[in-house]
């Protein structure tokens, strides 16, 4: 509330998406010092702001469509269970190459802990950790190295029986203008079941980047008697 008041249009929430998506997830809003204050500035702290306002107001936007480009809702899904750490990587690399070029975008990274259909779900892991709480900090730790503002990055988990669904449900209803998830490999529940990337770019109403690990990442080589492919580093 304090952002939507500031005087400075540039100070405030770049776009309505930016404001509505933090109305709808207010545990992922970091409070400052100044949400604990209860008394306002001395008369002298007021006056010096007035009349120094040129030294301390920002550069201000010149075109509103430029502004509002540059401040979209980028959402990324990862596979923290079956996600090769190559293909994580490059949803990492192509995020940031995205964000690079949008300097108000807010980045959202997904994962769905999926449900079953019949079976009665555990909340815990087999090390008594909870589930939930360890895929948050996963998805922090997946985020660090892009160094981001804690006000451009929010971590979410979804439960889910279906995870497609869950990710298009999301993104829609929190607006997101951009979708980044990472193709699976050829596998045989992806041949059963369908891919959800495939099914993601189909049915989104935004923009979707399909991202896969470089070919030079990873080399499949079989040893001399031909069994288990082993990977090695190209």
């Amino acid at each position: 509330m304090l952002r939507c008041l500031e005087i400075e249009p540039v100070w405030r929430q770049p776009t309505a998406s930016q404001l509505a998506f933090e109305l709808a997830h207010p545990d992922q809003v970091k409070l400052t010092a100044r949400s604990e204050r209860l008394k306002r500035d001395p008369l002298n702290s007021v006056l010096r702001r007035r009349f120094n306002r040129e030294l301390t107001r920002p550069k201000a936007r010149s075109d509103l469509a430029a502004q509002l480009a540059s401040g979209p809702i980028v959402a990324v899904a990862l596979d923290l269970v079956e996600g090769s750490d190559a293909l994580n990587e490059a949803l990492r690399v192509t995020s940031e190459r995205i964000l690079a070029t949008l300097p108000s975008a807010r980045l959202a990274c997904l994962n769905v802990l999926k449900l079953g259909r019949i079976t009665i779900d555990r909340t815990l892991d087999e090390e008594g950790r909870n589930k939930h709480i360890g895929r948050l900090v996963a998805l922090r730790h997946w985020a660090s190295p892009l160094g981001l503002d804690e006000s451009r990055l929010t971590v979410h988990v979804l439960e889910a029986v279906d995870p497609a669904s869950a990710i298009l449900e999301f993104t829609g209803v929190n607006h997101a203008d951009h979708i980044v998830i990472g193709a699976r490999q050829n596998s045989l529940m992806r041949a059963l079941l369908g891919s959800v990337s495939a099914r993601v770019a189909a049915e989104a109403a935004c923009t979707v980047t399909v991202v896969r690990p470089p070919r030079s990442a990873v080399a499949l080589v079989h040893d001399q008697e031909g069994r288990k492919p082993k990977a090695i580093e190209a």
